[in-house]
């Protein structure tokens, strides 16, 4: 399923976003059809090629982790050192971004293997996998951007869009996301506890013990590997404080690198964002659309767009998200001529471009409305 939930066989919402306000619903039925197609010609060529992808790219991430945690134990040397932060920090944004992320997507399910699975795998991040599938596949996707739906805009934090009430706490705007960027990985774990639906009565105490056991278990477990085990071991070459120090560093440059991209895949200018009444009703044609309007890309080489898990390639990512992440540069092209020839927005732009425009916004929003001259 590319989205949770029911969606209308025909149609239209009970209103359609302004920026496609202008189409039919003949013609988004059409698009819907066009943007099927597109997955359609993908999915006939996924196969052995693309497994071996995921494979190599394991193989690459552990063979870092590995490499650059030996390294740390004679990390007195500050050459050591650099190179196996260096190391460990390369292979944490892949084990988050293309590896993680990706495979707890179900995007490789279909091979069949349980060492590669969505219900299997567990990430080098402190919030439990099945705790994220929740509110990221199921809420998120489901709900892109429709304010009061997509706790994502703001992360219960910030304040990202107008819609929302301001309120003088937003002051602080600027200072929670310069603060929450380097821990990022611990911001979306107190996220995904989905303490708002619990103190609103719609998450259960059974359920929220549930998921603060898993997460206990969870940074218990990630705290024994980067900051008891590596280091002790690092303590018989006189290299402890220095190990310590890298696998803290290694988190934080991850933290930010994560930070960076995922603010850039809803929050830069050219994004928009819908009430729920724009979901209320919608086709699939329409989903596709609050998708693509709702989401912006990163533009950059082959390699920028290995270490953002191809999340650089938002816009795709939405559309199909249970698609291997190598074929969404595939996808690309074809996606941004049917945006073209229906007179809908592609946002992309350079990655220092698109995290400014982010960082713009956040600074904006911590202001008051103006009030409406008379």
């Amino acid at each position: 399923m590319t989205r949770p939930g029911a969606l209308a066989e025909s149609g239209s919402p009970t209103v359609r976003p302004p920026a496609a306000a202008h189409l039919t619903d003949e013609q988004v039925a059409e698009l819907g059809r066009e943007l099927d197609a597109v997955r359609d010609g993908i999915l006939a060529q996924r196969g052995a090629s693309d497994a071996a992808y995921i494979r190599r790219m394991i193989k690459i991430q552990r063979g870092l982790e590995i490499t650059g945690r030996a390294t740390l134990l004679v990390s007195k040397n500050k050459a050591a050192w650099v190179t196996g932060t260096a190391m460990l920090s390369a292979a944490k944004i892949l084990a988050n971004m293309e590896l993680g992320h990706n495979i707890l997507h179900g995007q490789w399910d279909w091979m069949r293997d349980p060492d590669i699975h969505s219900t299997t795998w567990e990430w080098d991040f402190v919030t439990p996998a099945r705790s994220w599938q929740h509110t990221h596949n199921d809420l998120h996707h489901r709900w892109t951007n429709v304010v009061g739906k997509d706790r994502d805009v703001g992360y219960n934090l910030l304040r990202m869009d107008p819609d929302q009430e301001w309120k003088p706490f937003n002051l602080g705007n600027p200072l929670y996301n310069a603060l929450l960027a380097p821990v990022f990985e611990w911001g979306i774990a107190i996220y995904d506890l989905e303490l708002p639906e619990y103190q609103e009565g719609l998450k259960s105490q059974e359920a929220m013990k549930r998921d603060l056991k898993a997460l206990g278990r969870k940074a218990i477990k990630q705290f024994a590997k980067d900051y008891a085990a590596t280091p002790a071991v690092a303590m018989l070459t006189g290299s402890g404080k220095q190990a310590l120090f890298g696998t803290l560093t290694a988190n934080v440059v991850r933290n930010l690198w994560a930070h960076a991209v995922i603010f850039c895949g809803h929050f830069p200018e050219g994004t928009d964002t819908f009430t729920e009444e724009m979901a209320e009703g919608e086709t699939r044609g329409d989903w596709y659309i609050r998708q693509m309007i709702g989401s912006a890309n990163i533009s950059g080489s082959r390699f920028m767009h290995l270490m953002t898990g191809n999340l650089s390639l938002q816009i795709e990512h939405h559309l199909f998200p249970d698609l291997p992440s190598n074929r969404y540069a595939e996808a690309a092209p074809q996606v941004r001529e049917i945006c073209r020839r229906y007179g809908l927005k592609y946002t992309t732009g350079p990655l220092l471009k698109q995290v400014g425009s982010a960082w713009a916004k956040v600074f904006k929003l911590a202001l008051p409305p103006r009030k409406a001259s008379t």
